[in-house]
């Protein structure tokens, strides 16, 4: 999986040609537009901010449509919606209506909220973990029908966390790898999908040893 090249449409096509199967995109509601940016916006202020970077208020931002129209039928996009509104969810889940059944398509969130106007679409529902607390929560309310997919962060996943995982969800999947060693250890302990800044580095590695 390509790691946020959704969010430029320069990178979309390269993803796809170096290997990825799936193409993530961060997905914002901001000023009612479905913004597709990892950075987050400082409120009411116009300047856009990530741990390492800051982005002026007039860099460009694509939106939502833009990459659904950009993107290859066969492409899978993988749309990780970012904040806690529900709004979100209700908006993308809109948005996606004129694709379904013509692409395959997943939603990631952290807040089981934004993923819930998608109960009953034909999409695949992953449920994004980034720290141990949020680990045990969602270990401790999964239960009955199997999820479809768990995001997790690679450094909290040993064996047993993906065996807990596994019981639960039918995919699991986790970022960043963007080594092949990385990449090899992951799915020796049963890691199913990989999330990845340099797919042209793991695909080709993984494919010579016969596992993707």
């Amino acid at each position: 999986m390509a790691h946020r090249a959704g969010n430029h449409l320069a990178d979309l096509h390269a993803a796809v040609h170096a290997g990825a199967e799936l193409v993530e995109a961060d997905v914002r509601l901001y000023r009612r537009r479905l913004e597709l940016r990892h950075l987050k916006s400082a409120g009411p202020i116009p300047i856009f901010w990530d741990r390492w970077e800051v982005a002026a208020p007039w860099y460009s931002r694509p939106v939502l449509g833009e990459l659904l129209a950009a993107a290859d039928e066969a492409t899978e996009l993988m749309l990780d919606l970012k904040g806690p509104r529900r709004r979100l969810g209700e908006l993308v889940a809109a948005a996606l209506q004129p694709y379904l059944g013509h692409r395959r398509v997943t939603v990631c969130a952290r807040w089981p909220r934004l993923l819930e106007p998608f109960t009953g679409l034909p999409v695949r529902r992953v449920h994004s973990v980034g720290t141990r607390r949020q680990l045990a929560r969602l270990l401790e309310r999964a239960h009955g029908e199997p999820l479809d997919g768990v995001s997790i962060h690679a450094g909290l996943l040993d064996e047993g966390v993906v065996r807990q995982l596994r019981a639960v969800a039918r995919t699991v999947m986790t970022w960043p790898v963007n080594t092949p060693e990385r990449a090899r250890e992951l799915v020796a302990i049963g890691v199913q999908g990989l999330i990845s800044d340099s797919v042209d580095a793991i695909a080709p590695a993984l494919a010579a040893d016969g596992r993707a």
